[in-house]
């Protein structure tokens, strides 16, 4: 006779199980710069209520961002398409990761109805990580485009994507859409990826970017790091010297904040004193718009920021 195998369906499975192995690291206590204030307006529970007859995710409440209070009380959201489960395994992510769904076919357009009941004048669309598909998902990121330009002409579209890599014409696919903005985020200085984002490669993250302007120099490029991992300052400073090189027009530098006691820890919280002092750097260094704080996020005041980047570029023409 053989073993009977008993599931405990009653137990939730871990969010990271992948991380299950690593030592507890303990989170550190936040720096008085660093306190946010729970959501509770009535903005917010607006937007959560859009999101949930939709069907949508956001990157907002997944990756347990800070700032998800007073973005969403303006209406502000950043949708992860593609589902909630990513390829990828980051130190510092708090998406779940597994092997994901198949896409919805009727996704983008749920975008587009989401975009215009919002009335949102900018849009950022990001993705989990799709590792899984052939072309890494770059056809659906351009079904959103056309989705959202469909219902909302009016709005601009940022779209924050995956490396796309080993995936041949991906990144075409997403430029011949034409979105405003193509954000791809370098997350960390290339001596912390094999720890903080193994499934990527610095220069092939790098070489996208670059490659972005090649195909389009009209359209705005952005990119981000995140500080506080264990970097050193002149790491960071050959990071701008490195998006600069590849054309990069825009630039966020934000404090890492650890998810769990099983993610990455938070090695030094970096102060609004050396945030100021990066961003001065960072314009010095030829970028049309920087932002730099410790709240600071990729997709955090990016309809604000876009109309700064627009006049920044209008007034260097």
């Amino acid at each position: 006779m053989g073993m009977a195998v008993v599931l405990d369906l009653t137990k939730p499975r871990p969010r990271h199980p992948e991380k299950a192995h690593r030592p507890d690291s303990a989170i550190a206590k936040k720096p008085d710069w660093i306190r946010v204030k729970a959501p509770v307006s009535p903005g917010y529970f607006e937007t959560q209520r859009i999101m949930r007859e939709n069907g949508l995710h956001t990157v907002c409440e997944e990756a347990g961002c800070p700032n998800i209070g007073e973005c969403w009380e303006k209406k502000h959201a950043t949708f992860m398409i593609m589902g909630d489960t990513c390829t990828r395994a980051c130190a510092f992510c708090n998406v779940k990761t597994g092997l994901p769904g198949a896409l919805d076919p009727n996704e983008p357009a749920h975008v587009g109805e989401a975009t215009a009941k919002l009335g949102l004048a900018h849009i950022v669309v990001t993705s989990v990580d799709r590792d899984d598909l052939a072309d890494g998902g770059a056809q659906h990121f351009a079904d959103t485009i056309r989705a959202i330009r469909s219902c909302c002409p009016q709005t601009t579209i940022e779209v924050l994507t995956p490396d796309f890599l080993r995936k041949e014409g991906a990144l075409e696919i997403v430029v011949a859409a034409k979105p405003d903005v193509f954000n791809h985020n370098l997350e960390t200085v290339p001596s912390h990826y094999l720890t903080v984002r193994p499934g990527a490669r610095y220069f092939h993250s790098l070489r996208l970017l670059q490659r972005m302007k090649e195909l389009d120099p009209a359209m705005f490029t952005k990119s981000g790091i995140m500080v506080g991992l264990g970097e050193e300052r002149n790491e960071v400073l050959q990071v701008m010297d490195d998006l600069r090189s590849a054309d990069v027009d825009f630039l966020t530098v934000g404090q890492y904040l650890q998810p769990t006691c099983k993610h990455h820890e938070v090695m030094r919280f970096v102060t609004p004193d050396e945030f100021k002092a990066l961003e001065t750097i960072a314009y010095a260094k030829g970028f049309l718009m920087v932002a730099a704080s410790p709240l600071t996020r990729s997709s955090h005041h990016a309809g604000e920021d876009f109309a700064r980047l627009k006049a920044a570029r209008a007034d260097k023409e």
